[in-house]
């Protein structure tokens, strides 16, 4: 058989592997609705909403923190609340490490499933909770408030390695931040507004300083795109050499928690406090996004933006119908 031939039937075979479905996960949001709900839990939304109002109230870097929380479990085997489950052995996703070190937000959706237990029982899923939770965390750092898709089912598998291969470190360049977006069904747009999430809460010192301030490229020598008088101020927060630097610094100095387009302006302006921030400045599409933004003077293009990526994003590798599980506690023990 000639070679062309074989490499055609080849290639024919991998098309529809990438297309088949991974057994008990949904295509691309199938089983989600808006409202999913409505009938067995009216107040689900309503619930989870209140709760946050106070668990914001209470500590404001609550709620970056449980936006964050739904990167981590959405970016590893899909958006299926895996990302709260335990493990005596150490080997889950939230010990995965360094990806998940400053992980918190666990109390919180725990504190919220328990509301959400008494008025329904078993029926609000803990990866539904998350999402809607995140949803709500930029709505009360003045983002939008936007609709969500529910009905999706928790996972019951957790692995540390599965975070350590799906997670896009701090330090990755373009290339690798689209291609660890472009594995999960997710385009550069997608990539470039949900980056915008850094417009508000904190970082530690070791997920940065190294790369961007004290070694760049290994050659002991600051980052040189980083805006020369914003690196001073970073410097005095950041140990040289200190690996385990747990510093919090604010990743959106101009309104830590005020969800709007100041992390655009800081980025255009070499000031994005990660690597993977400036990198956005590497691609001809992202850029010119990064460039709009800066200069927008409203934030109506941005907010519509961001509430369609966190859709897109809220649709990875789901379960749903009668697969997984609705767990009662959604921090329970996987091994």
């Amino acid at each position: 058989m000639a070679l062309d031939v074989i490499l055609v039937r080849l290639l024919v075979v991998a098309a529809v592997a990438s297309v088949l479905p991974v057994p008990g996960r949904a295509d691309a949001g199938a089983g989600l609705a808006v409202g999913f709900y409505n009938k067995t839990c009216p107040r689900a939304e309503e619930l989870v909403l209140e709760e946050m109002r106070d668990i914001v109230h209470g500590d404001p870097t609550l709620g970056p923190a449980l936006l964050r929380l739904l990167f981590h479990d959405c970016f590893v085997r899909g958006c299926d609340g895996s990302i709260m489950l335990k493990s005596k052995s150490k080997t889950g996703e939230r010990d995965a490490m360094p990806m998940s070190a400053s992980l918190r937000g666990f109390d919180e959706v725990e504190r919220i499933k328990a509301k959400l237990e008494d008025a329904c029982p078993l029926t609000v899923s803990c990866a539904d909770i998350i999402i809607m939770a995140a949803r709500d965390a930029v709505y009360l750092t003045n983002g939008p408030r936007f609709p969500v898709e529910t009905g999706r089912r928790d996972g019951k598998v957790s692995l540390s390695i599965d975070a350590e291969n799906d997670l896009a470190p701090p330090n990755a360049n373009i290339v690798d931040l689209k291609t660890y977006f472009s594995v999960k069904n997710l385009s550069w747009k997608d990539l470039v507004v949900l980056s915008g999430s850094h417009t508000i809460g904190r970082a530690q010192c070791m997920a940065f300083a190294a790369d961007r301030l004290y070694n760049n490229s290994g050659k002991g020598v600051q980052d040189p795109t980083l805006d020369k008088e914003y690196a001073p101020g970073l410097r005095e927060l950041c140990e040289p050499g200190k690996k385990k630097d747990e510093t919090k610094v604010y990743m959106d100095p101009e309104s830590p928690y005020g969800f709007d387009l100041s992390y655009y302006q800081s980025v255009y302006g070499n000031r994005g406090l990660f690597v993977s921030d400036q990198a956005l400045l590497d691609d001809k599409w992202t850029r010119h996004y990064v460039a709009r933004m800066a200069a927008a003077e409203s934030t109506e293009e941005y907010f519509k933006d961001y509430a369609a990526a966190m859709i897109n994003m809220g649709r990875m590798e789901v379960i749903t119908g009668g697969n997984g599980e609705i767990r009662k506690f959604c921090s329970a023990y996987v091994d």
